[in-house]
């Protein structure tokens, strides 16, 4: 490396497709490789960003977003590790600070990596994700029975990982792809097929299951009829042979292209740079004798010892296919005799998932409570709804989104009459001049309900004078008033359930559903029982979802509020 740069280390890329649970296998490998070493530090990422840090995203400290996270987080001595912002964490901190540098953020680890542990539920967080192996690896594969060509069987006796970029080529297939599977298998033909028992990963089984296929009559591959003891077994070998044709298909047949593509990567423009730097050609011209003999030799050594032929970079598996067929004998009465006592293959129940089974996988990844089935233990108070939405409303959220009202981190919010009456009126102003013409004209129409032109005169006046907070609250209390007479007699007025005055809201409700006429000039006024009209339209939004997704049941079940199943109408009763 340069000065100032990333120091030399080892990296490297994985595409692990649909299957998330390799990328946590991944971070297990990376994480012991610390602990193992304690000297190394190592970071990890996708294209998501920094993925440690969204598994962790409910205790993370508010500082901490995407911008300035870059090259903060590390696993070191087999700990999560996360720099700060400032050394000091009572100053305050800057989040527009750049961040640290690789050689920077090493040097502190080095030095005060005790400081920079993560807290407690963040490394807990992420240690759950891969709680379990190494023992979990065996969970993970799939074992079953397929009726496979002899060649493919021979293959995957030498290299039983190429079955899994036999399956993505089968599940990622295009129309060009299958043009190598609309004539006989030149590769793979389907008259020599035996029973083998092949791994999978749970992924790889369940992509190469759930999708519908079936083969072209030219390829020579025909499916028994469903009801086929071994049905499952000739499906799967079908489309593994297909997977493994397109591979085929796909690979270089020249050998000099296959060197060319080697030597024109840029692991081989490193490696030479690497070589003229350290005077390999002793100072001979470009192009001479001397220096092409000295250019051969380094060719042949990184072919021979850099570009490895298992390197799933420079060699494609078509390529590697091949060479393996070329170098492995094929006993097919050897397999046959094997395929006669083949073990049992894996129960693949997993496969279906009720409803149920799914809520409760959702409700353990997100930490919360199952509910309790005993419905003498099923007490819901509605007043514990209602609580948590004002909570949820009265939550001071920023332009990043609304926050949840139980964070313990946060301070409860405060109102300061004060400092409200004092905004108020630098926002409506004193001064006539300060008004607005909209001001004016809502001023003029009030004055004007009356008729009179000298009370509009008078109004004129009035709007010359200084107005005192407590007048001006008075004056908005008046219009709210004179509002709620005018929609207390129309439908919307008439929607709300009202508080009778010394009544609880129980009684007012009962009362109301006695019928409207009753009681209308006494209830003319009287106050909106909010409680009772939250909690309605709340059980009336969660009854219209009909069991699905919706606002009312995210919102209350983010904040630990389970609402019960609408049995009012799907009983007898």
């Amino acid at each position: 490396p340069r000065p100032g740069e990333t120091p030399a280390h080892i990296g490297g890329i994985t595409l692990f497709g649909d299957n998330v649970e390799d990328e946590w296998f991944i971070v297990y490998l990376v994480r012991e490789i610390t602990r193992e070493f304690p000297g190394l530090a190592a970071r990890i990422d996708d294209n998501d960003g920094e993925f440690l840090l969204i598994e962790a995203a409910d205790f993370l400290p508010k500082w901490l977003n995407p911008e300035n996270s870059e090259n903060r987080v590390f696993f070191y001595k087999g700990e999560l590790h996360i720099i700060p912002l400032s050394e000091t964490p009572e100053q305050d901190c800057d989040l527009s600070a750049p961040c640290p540098t690789i050689p920077q953020a090493l040097a502190l680890l080095s030095t005060r990596s005790e400081e920079f542990l993560a807290a407690e539920p963040i490394r807990a967080a992420v240690n759950k994700r891969i709680d379990g192996y190494p023992e979990k690896i065996q969970a993970s594969l799939h074992r079953a029975h397929c009726f496979l060509p002899a060649g493919i069987v021979a293959v995957l006796r030498q290299r039983p990982s190429l079955v899994a970029a036999a399956v993505q080529a089968f599940y990622l297939r295009d129309p060009g792809d299958l043009r190598a599977c609309r004539r006989p298998f030149r590769t793979f033909p389907a008259e020599q097929r035996v029973m083998a028992l092949v791994t999978f990963t749970r992924c790889l089984y369940a992509q190469l299951v759930q999708q519908k296929f079936v083969p072209d009559r030219r390829s020579g591959y025909t499916l028994p009829a469903p009801s086929h003891p071994h049905y499952r077994a000739y499906e799967l070998g079908m489309k593994l042979a297909h997977g493994f044709e397109i591979l085929c298909s796909k690979s270089s047949k020249v050998a000099p292209d296959v060197k060319r593509k080697v030597l024109s990567g840029p692991l081989w423009e490193r490696f030479l740079r690497s070589l003229k730097e350290k005077d390999y050609f002793k100072g001979e011209m470009e192009g001479s004798a001397k220096y092409l003999e000295l250019l051969h030799m380094a060719e042949d050594h990184f072919q021979q010892s850099v570009a490895v032929p298992e390197s799933s970079v420079e060699v494609s598996p078509g390529d590697e296919i091949l060479t393996l067929l070329q170098t492995t004998s094929i006993d097919l009465k050897e397999f046959e005799r094997k395929a006669a006592c083949l073990p049992p293959e894996d129960d693949d129940s997993w496969l279906d998932m009720t409803p149920d089974a799914l809520d409760q996988m959702l409700k353990e990844a997100r930490n919360e409570p199952l509910p309790s089935t005993n419905e003498e233990e099923q007490k819901y108070d509605l007043e514990t709804v209602a609580e948590s939405m004002k909570a949820f409303v009265s939550k001071v959220s920023s332009h990043e989104g609304a926050e949840m009202p139980w964070s313990s981190d946060e301070s409860h919010v405060t109102f300061d009459v004060d400092s409200f009456t004092k905004a108020l009126d630098r926002i409506l102003g004193a001064d006539s001049e300060e008004l607005d013409s909209d001001d004016l004209d809502e001023e003029e129409e009030f004055d004007l309900s009356d008729g009179d032109d000298e009370d509009l005169d008078a109004g004129n006046q009035r709007q010359d004078q200084k107005v005192s907070p407590e007048e001006l609250i008075g004056s908005l209390k008046s219009y709210m008033n004179e509002m709620d007479r005018e929609l207390a007699q129309t439908n919307i007025g008439k929607s709300f359930t009202t508080k009778k005055r010394g009544a609880s809201s129980v009684e007012a409700a009962t009362s109301e559903s006695a019928g409207p006429e009753s009681g209308a000039e006494d209830a003319e006024l009287a106050p909106v029982d909010v409680d009772m009209n939250l909690v309605a339209n709340l059980l009336e939004s969660y009854s219209a979802q009909a069991g699905l997704a919706g606002p009312t049941s995210n919102i209350l079940q983010s904040m630990g509020v389970y609402l019960p199943e609408n049995t009012d109408h799907t009983g007898s009763s």
